[in-house]
């Protein structure tokens, strides 16, 4: 996949690096040669692998056909995870559906853990309606409703019934409620409701309960910035990058500069942009001397000590995703309007600005809009500084000198490059319905919809192909199949698979095979005839 001028490097990202043959993305990887890695990542996070999966989906809507295969093996193996009790819970009361983590041959994880993480299903349940919604553009209702839906319709009631207990944070440290979960949920619900109206069916949480969830929402707002997580007990100022990542996660491209959703270009959201931002000027050396308005390394939140407290590579991603989602929606909207509580964040990069509306033919307009996507920019340049020449992104670089620290590989680091390289040049997702989602109720009230849950169906991965070649053949020959898949010996004749002649006669010259190969793959063959002096194609693929 082309990534503009901000490739960083060689092997560029992978979309299927990190997939594991059963269908699960693993949130990193491990190996001896990888001396960076933390054992404790090779496990596959529900957050995590839904957040990389919803990057591929994206690349599927633009034309990546081949990708397909890869988000049908996800389908099927969340569709195996969420029958596996766990620590968490079970699914009968839907409880194990908050369970972060899994071993990767899809055991339960059972060591002391930050759960539950109820952010997951509805990470999750966005993924899958993004992937419902193109299958639904291809006439294949069908699928959707026997294969996604079940799976689905899990994870919406889970939001229903949950979304007002507390839950570990994004970083899986601060048990309270997180307006990164929050959010994500709210949006799940509204677009659940949508999908589930396009396939005659229905969400009854996903009605009653999204209002209170965005009532909710607003209870993070602080007046100057969004309170990462409330409802706790710790010494943090509350200044955290999950809040950005929340309006990168619920950005929707028709959307207005809307402050009760916290859109990407609203006031509260650039406000709040330039509050994390700005609590890492003073405390990284790499940050030194970089002043207001420009660029810099981010971290988690300033009071993070894992690791030793530094940068994370998408940390600093986000912070340019969320500007470039906000130049999309002035795009669209063709004005920018600068208030109050937005203004600290423009006099940063155009100090001499004022309070008003500034329409897209101004000469105004066109210096703010060169100044956001600058200042974006410089939040990818930052990231091409400090990763190293073979493109391969870790979990965070150091705050002393900018080298790749902790766990290779990160699943999360590539998806958060991909998609802010996307949003640069002005490639989005389609909108997610905040625009028709609910008004505020007058009085916020901590409600709940009991959930009903079953076992999704099993989704095949796999399919049993007969193969049968009419070939007359002499004493001593042997049909043999060869082709461009590893069941097929991937065109290696030493590798060729031998068909049966149980069925050949003199009147139907029969040779046979049935071969068990992988579902939705191309596959090109041939078939191969031994004679004394080796084997002889008998066609083309």
């Amino acid at each position: 996949m082309a990534i503009s001028s901000y490739s960083l490097g060689t092997p560029s990202p992978d979309h299927r690096r990190l997939e594991h043959p059963t269908g699960l993305l693993l949130k990193s990887e491990r190996g001896s040669s990888r001396p960076l890695i933390a054992i404790l990542d090779f496990y596959t996070w529900t957050r995590d692998s839904a957040l990389a999966v919803k990057v591929l989906v994206e690349a599927l809507i633009a034309g990546e056909v081949a990708l397909q295969p890869t988000i049908e093996k996800y389908l099927a193996a969340q569709a195996r995870l969420q029958t596996v009790s766990n620590p968490s819970g079970g699914l009968t009361s839907g409880a194990g559906l908050g369970e972060p983590k899994f071993n990767v041959d899809e055991t339960a994880f059972v060591r002391i853990w930050g759960r539950p993480q109820r952010d997951g299903p509805a990470l999750r349940a966005t993924s899958l309606i993004a992937y419902a919604n193109w299958l639904i553009s291809k006439d294949q209702v069908a699928i959707v409703v026997s294969d996604i839906w079940p799976i689905l319709s899990n994870d919406l009631a889970y939001i229903g019934q949950y979304w007002n207990q507390t839950t570990f944070d994004l970083w899986e440290e601060v048990h309270g409620s997180s307006f990164f979960t929050t959010a994500v949920q709210y949006r799940a619900l509204v677009e659940g409701e949508i999908l589930a109206a396009r396939i005659n069916k229905s969400c009854p949480s996903c009605l009653s309960q999204s209002p209170q969830i965005l009532c909710f929402l607003q209870r993070f707002w602080n007046g100057e910035f969004i309170s990462a997580n409330i409802n706790v007990n710790n010494d943090r100022t509350g200044k955290d990058v999950n809040t950005l990542l929340a309006s990168v996660h619920t950005f929707d491209p028709s959307a207005r500069c809307d402050d009760i959703t916290f859109q990407p270009c609203s006031p509260r959201a650039l406000a709040n942009h330039k509050a994390v931002t700005d609590s890492f000027r003073s405390i990284y050396a790499i940050n030194t001397a970089i002043p207001r308005g420009v660029a810099l390394a981010i971290g988690r939140y300033p009071e993070d000590t894992y690791h030793g407290g530094n940068p994370w590579y998408l940390t600093t991603l986000a912070a340019a995703e969320l500007l470039y989602d906000a130049l999309y929606q002035y795009s669209i909207l063709g004005h920018i309007t600068i208030t109050p509580t937005s203004h600290p964040f423009f006099a940063d990069l155009v100090p001499s600005i004022t309070l008003g509306t500034y329409t897209s033919p101004s000469p105004i307009y066109r210096t703010l809009i060169s100044a956001i996507r600058n200042y974006a920019d410089g939040f990818l340049s930052l990231v091409h500084k400090y990763s190293p020449t073979t493109g391969l992104l870790a979990e965070q670089f150091s705050r002393t000198d900018g080298s790749p620290l902790s766990a290779a590989n990160l699943t999360w680091s590539y998806a958060a490059f991909l998609t802010a390289t996307a949003r640069r040049k002005g490639q989005v997702p389609g909108s997610w319905g905040s625009n028709t989602s609910y008004a505020l109720p007058s009085t916020c009230k901590a409600t709940s919809a009991k959930g009903t849950y079953a076992p999704p169906c099993a989704i095949a991965t796999s399919v049993a192909v007969t193969f049968r070649e009419i070939v007359a053949t002499t004493y001593g020959e042997k049909i043999y199949i060869s082709g461009s898949v590893a069941e097929l010996g991937k065109w290696d004749i030493d590798l060729a698979i031998a068909l049966s002649a149980d069925d050949y006669t003199a009147e139907d010259p029969a040779w046979g095979a049935t071969i068990t190969l992988p579902v939705d793959l191309q596959v090109e063959y041939k078939y191969l005839k031994i004679e004394q002096d080796g084997k002889d194609a008998l066609g083309r693929p």
